[in-house]
């Protein structure tokens, strides 16, 4: 007998319903989106559903190459972001920075269902249905790369370019203590309340000394809620289905201590 025929959805992805072959489903998706200046960049999505975490990795309008791991199984978060360096004021071709943070719930769809994404019309241009607020994080903490394979797995590939620039915040840390990570890979950082002399980078006049400096980031399209839609059987009984996605973009401003101004050329007063 064929069962309910499914309504026309009006979402820009939706979701395959026939479960993917292989006990664990591993998939790509590439999707256009359009930045704030108006430019348009390529995004990709990676979900493993056997590993239970998702990446999106995309290009922002500066240049930088930006991208998050959400670990589902640690409850973790990963933001990497390469940025260009300014050779003719001294610095490397790219200079990489990686903040950690804890991944809530209902954040961003499943791995599982990530991974059955498809779409009808790849030529699209994309933008976010729902723009979250932005969110300022205090990231007052440093992680030792070569221990944090304990807080999750992926921060060993992530963040590989940026074992001296791992940073996370106190509050999650005690969360990850709580569930029985090894604190010795924490290491609490200088703050301006501890050093009044600490100023943020933007102020600081002298390139050769420390400094609190900012790095905002934005994913600009997302994949953050399964969308359900409802149906009924021969008998009329009322069942319910995953039907599409609704996307969100969300800003990031990221707070964190650098010992000298020079890894921070970027956030001058302007």
């Amino acid at each position: 007998m064929r069962g309910p025929r499914l309504p026309a959805l009006p979402a820009l992805l939706w979701l395959a319903l026939a479960p993917l072959p292989g006990p664990a489903a591993r998939a790509e998706l590439r999707v256009r989106v359009r930045l704030p200046g108006g430019q348009v960049t390529e995004e990709s999505l990676q979900a493993d559903s056997g590993a239970d975490c998702v990446s999106l990795e995309l290009r922002a309008a500066d240049g930088a190459l930006v991208t998050l791991t959400a670990d589902f199984r640690q409850e973790v978060k990963i933001f990497r972001a390469l940025i260009l360096g300014e050779l003719e004021r001294g610095q490397s071709q790219f200079q990489a920075l990686c903040f950690v943070t804890r991944l809530h719930r209902n954040e961003i769809i499943p791995s599982e269902s990530m991974a059955k994404l498809r779409q009808k019309n790849p030529r699209t241009v994309r933008q976010a249905e729902e723009v979250r607020g932005l969110e300022h994080l205090s990231m007052d903490v440093a992680v030792n790369f070569s221990k944090a394979a304990q807080l999750s797995s992926h921060i060993h590939n992530v963040c590989a370019e940026a074992r001296e620039a791992i940073y996370t915040r106190e509050e999650d840390v005690k969360f990850w203590l709580e569930k029985g990570v090894d604190g010795s890979m924490f290491e609490v950082l200088p703050q301006g309340s501890e050093l009044p002399e600490l100023q943020r980078c933007r102020l600081c006049p002298e390139r050769w000394k420390p400094c609190i400096c900012s790095y905002s980031l934005s994913i600009q399209w997302y994949p953050c809620m399964l969308k359900y839609c409802k149906s009924r059987d021969a008998a009329g009984r009322a069942s319910s289905y995953k039907c599409g996605i609704r996307s969100c973009q969300k800003g990031y401003t990221f707070d964190y201590y650098v010992p000298q101004k020079q890894l921070c050329l970027w956030d001058e007063e302007t």
